[in-house]
């Protein structure tokens, strides 16, 4: 039978939380997650496909960090310059300059696609990868799906406008989290702020993340803009233990582009606190045990338990835990058997594991003899079953 404890709001030493206030973006579509905590602070659009723009070269870089971990290049491995790559850089779009004459290495290119967003530099890596841009974006579609970006499709690995070419907010900042956890000694060039390559684009030699020169933690990731996509952002900023990431796409400039990647960053920290919920090994409920030497078994956190709360606490949290019970013995000190399952107005639930605090051996002769009369009591006071 599943049991459900309700906890008063000192059994978790916290005082609670308003819903966090209202955040209205000017962005069509917004995906903000904490990595921390692993909660979605705001979801606007977030599995809707748009145009990414050069936000999507965040799956080009993510497909050629991949091939640097698989030793399938090295950071000194040179890519050749084709005339479809050349003809980039004079097709409007951002470019490192590259020429056919040309011999990038991955280094090269790894900036020339992040600082510079380099079109040029997306095609001479899909081209050095897949034999072909085409083939390239192929393998980027199939990627993604391995990867559980579920609303992402590619035509190109530039972002250069195309029916086929779309990516959700979540899609792009569940892949900014991947970036960011799995390749973090490459993550750091998404913070350099300037790349020239062979002095040839001093015009195009900074990086456009808005965030980078105001001193708040940002870190990465992408810019992108086009007439059809307007302009967006995926950004991620760090804050003393915490780490969110955002996404935002339908911005009317640049400019708002800036104020709105700075407004969510502001929101994301200060609306909401980090708090210590429940402690590793600290006692919060009870569970009935059936058939053991001991009648119930206390329920531990195996960890800290934290979470994201409101800033502006007031009333309890709703706390509760969730068991099949009663438990039935022999339990295992450390044995998962129960949830702790925490609700924050606004917020999605949160859910932690409980542990057996201790062991609970099996009942002895006596113990099951007194089980067995209580099963034979329950049942002969039972009511009889209604006539048919």
């Amino acid at each position: 039978m599943m049991k459900r404890l309700f906890l008063g709001i000192l059994a978790l030493t916290l005082l609670a939380s308003l819903p966090a206030q209202a955040f209205d973006t000017r962005a069509t579509s917004a995906w903000v997650y904490d990595m921390t905590t692993h909660t979605v602070l705001m979801d606007k659009n977030g599995e809707t496909p748009m145009p990414p723009a050069s936000m999507s070269k965040l799956m080009t870089i993510n497909m050629l960090f991949e091939a640097l971990k698989d030793g399938r290049v090295t950071m000194d491995t040179t890519f050749a310059v084709s005339a479809n790559a050349k003809a980039m850089t004079t097709a409007g779009g951002s470019t490192m300059y590259l020429q056919e004459s040309d011999r990038p290495t991955v280094q090269d290119l790894i900036h020339g696609m992040i600082v510079n967003s380099g079109n040029d530099a997306c095609v001479v890596v899909a081209e050095g990868l897949a034999g072909s841009e085409a083939a390239f974006a192929a393998q980027m579609t199939e990627r993604a799906r391995a990867l559980g970006l579920e609303n992402s499709t590619f035509a190109n690995a530039s972002g250069w406008p195309d029916p086929g070419q779309r990516m959700s907010m979540k899609d792009l900042g569940l892949l900014s989290v991947r970036l960011i956890e799995q390749f973090p000694d490459l993550y750091p060039v998404f913070s350099e702020t300037e790349f020239n390559y062979k002095d040839r684009a001093p015009a195009n030699a900074y990086n456009r993340n808005p965030l980078l020169e105001l001193n708040i933690g940002a870190d990465g990731l992408k810019t992108g803009h086009t007439e059809e996509a307007g302009y967006g952002m995926v950004g991620s900023v760090k804050q003393g233990d915490r780490r969110i990431v955002f996404a935002i796409s339908g911005m009317a400039s640049s400019k708002e582009r800036a104020e709105e990647a700075e407004r969510i960053a502001t929101w994301a920290f200060r609306e909401f606190a980090l708090k210590t919920v429940a402690k590793s090994g600290v006692q919060v409920a009870t569970a009935t045990v059936f058939m053991g030497d001991a009648a119930t078994v206390g329920l531990v956190p195996a960890q800290d338990s934290r979470l994201l709360v409101p800033a502006l606490a007031h009333d309890g949290l709703a706390a509760q835990v969730v068991y099949t019970g009663p438990i039935s013995a022999p339990i295992a000190k450390g044995a998962e058997v129960a949830q702790l399952v925490i609700s924050v107005p606004g917020l999605p639930d949160h859910q932690e594991p409980l542990v057996a605090e201790t062991d609970v051996a099996k009942g002895g002769f006596v113990t099951r003899l007194m089980t067995a009369a209580e099963a034979l009591r329950t049942g002969y006071m039972a009511p009889d079953a209604p006539a048919s």
